[in-house]
């Protein structure tokens, strides 16, 4: 939280600032195009209108001009209604402007990741204050800036005057203010709400997805699918494609303001579909690994529900993740799944048609996931390539197979 009209970052190193991690699509119409950016040429404060006209997204430094910019583009769409901050802070004078703007209209503030140093000056001037349960808000001194990156302290009498103003409690004032300007203070969400800092604790399907707000291109959306399912990495090296599929579909997903939530559905049921038709082109000893994978994962999965999401479902995100750290279900599955995409038959576009048949029996559906760990514990001990095939992938996975061609790419 600086003064003057210097630029001067906020370091963080230790912080762990960074976006969210990323649970499918309803069928809404595609926006006819990408949110409009206000940000001027050079700026780092990034102000973007959201889905509907109700929700402005601010993402970056508060730097020279952020409020007006602001204010221009609520003068435009007066049917905003809530102020997205994500932001480790910048000018005072900016910060100050843009909480008076919050107070003028009327709007609800929210910080879905971090908001610290300026930053809260805007953030607590909300009609109401929402944030999510591992939001981040810091707060410390004021500073100017010095020669050779010194921080001076200034008199923070103006800004503790804004804490209380805003209803703040005056011990937490005290403590937000005591914290020296290279430090910072980040208070759990209890304390926060104790405190009058923030009204209510939201979760990630309250509110529209706010996770691309720092970069809503493909690439951006590429970077958050990847962060929110790891194991979709070797897609961005063997099947780019694919990878940008569903890239695309996320960040429709964003645009049309769908909540982080439907947002990391869309993702892991994205994923589990190109993974299953990754493995249709997988050699036979590769199908026969991802079977035991799948068969240590429906015995660790601990419950009934997340086993027949792992052996009836074919869920293979799920299967990954049910294995304990020892058995190293991440580090299988993405050995196993660059195996299969090394593999000559062709990757199909998105999902393979026909579900796995290892509750294909009605009988092995009704007996739940003891029949079903029991049928491919026996198809492993056979050998039966082609049952295995059908039991995993689904009889789609079998025709793929017959028809694809020796040596296609």
């Amino acid at each position: 939280m600086y003064k003057g009209r210097a630029v001067l970052g906020l370091v963080l190193a230790g912080l762990g600032v960074a976006g969210h991690g990323l649970p499918t699509l309803a069928a809404l119409p595609r926006p006819a195009a990408a949110p409009p950016d206000t940000a001027a040429e050079g700026a780092s404060t990034r102000i973007t209108l959201g889905p509907g006209g109700r929700d402005v997204r601010l993402w970056g430094d508060l730097d020279d001009g952020a409020a007006d910019r602001l204010r221009r583009l609520l003068d435009a769409h007066p049917g905003v209604v809530r102020l997205h901050l994500t932001s480790d802070g910048g000018l005072v004078d900016e910060g100050t402007a843009i909480g008076e703007l919050v107070a003028e209209r009327g709007l609800v503030t929210y910080v879905p990741d971090y908001c610290v140093s300026a930053c809260t000056l805007a953030f607590v001037r909300g009609r109401e204050r929402l944030i999510m349960e591992d939001s981040r808000l810091g707060f410390h001194a004021p500073y100017e800036p010095g020669a050779f990156g010194a921080m001076i302290p200034v008199d923070a009498s103006e800004e503790r005057g804004r804490y209380l103003a805003a209803g703040l409690e005056p011990a937490f004032v005290d403590q937000a203010l005591a914290t020296p300007s290279r430090d910072i203070w980040i208070p759990d969400a209890a304390r926060l709400r104790a405190a009058g800092a923030v009204t209510r604790v939201v979760g990630p399907g309250d509110l529209p997805d706010s996770t691309l707000d720092d970069d809503d291109s493909l690439a951006g959306a590429r970077a958050a699918v990847i962060r929110a399912v790891d194991l979709l990495a070797p897609l961005a090296s063997r099947r780019p494609g694919a990878l940008d599929g569903i890239a695309t579909r996320y960040r429709n997903s964003y645009r049309q303001g769908r909540s982080e939530s439907d947002g990391l559905d869309l993702i892991r049921a994205e994923a589990v579909g190109a993974m299953r038709a990754a493995f249709v082109g997988a050699d036979d000893a590769t199908l026969a690994d991802l079977g035991r994978l799948v068969l240590d994962a429906m015995a660790a999965s601990g419950g009934e529900e997340t086993c027949r999401a792992i052996g009836r479902d074919g869920d293979l995100v799920m299967a990954a993740e049910a294995l304990p750290d020892r058995q190293g279900g991440r580090a299988r599955m993405r050995d196993l799944l660059d195996r299969a995409l090394a593999g000559s038959a062709p990757l199909v576009a998105s999902t393979v048609a026909t579900p796995p048949l290892l509750a294909s029996a009605s009988s092995l559906h009704a007996s739940g996931c003891a029949a079903l760990r029991h049928r491919l514990s026996g198809i492993l001990s056979r050998g039966d390539a082609l049952r295995l095939r059908e039991a995993l992938l689904g009889r789609t996975a079998r025709r793929l197979e017959a028809s694809a061609l020796p040596g296609e790419p």
